[in-house]
């Protein structure tokens, strides 16, 4: 599970470039949706029709939570590169501690 998640996070990091991009045109929408005069709406899932003012806000909504989406998944993304990028620092000032040592009981 842990691979798979890894995987998603790295791997797939264009993704939580789109998922913000789509909350951006959403936040978007829901600005245009308080322009004056718009009027109302039949939505297809609504009993009756709504005002603009109602969907502009949903779509606030959601295009929020995708933003926070995308840029969660960008902090895991980095979080995961600065891990690796210490553990990569680590392993290979091992290394050279190591050849350090071997060359000094090759000599002594």
């Amino acid at each position: 599970m842990q691979r798979f998640l890894r995987k998603l996070v790295h791997d797939f990091g264009w993704i939580h470039l789109g998922i913000g991009l789509v909350g951006n045109c959403l936040f978007i929408l829901g600005s245009l949706a308080f322009l004056p005069g718009l009027g109302f709406v039949v939505l297809p899932v609504a009993a009756q029709a709504v005002e603009w003012q109602t969907v502009g806000v949903w779509l606030f909504i959601l295009g929020s939570t995708l933003m926070f989406i995308g840029q969660l998944g960008e902090l895991l993304v980095s979080l995961y590169d600065r891990k690796h990028r210490r553990d990569d620092r680590k392993h290979r000032r091992d290394d050279r501690k190591h050849r350090r040592d071997d060359r000094k009981h090759r000599r002594g």
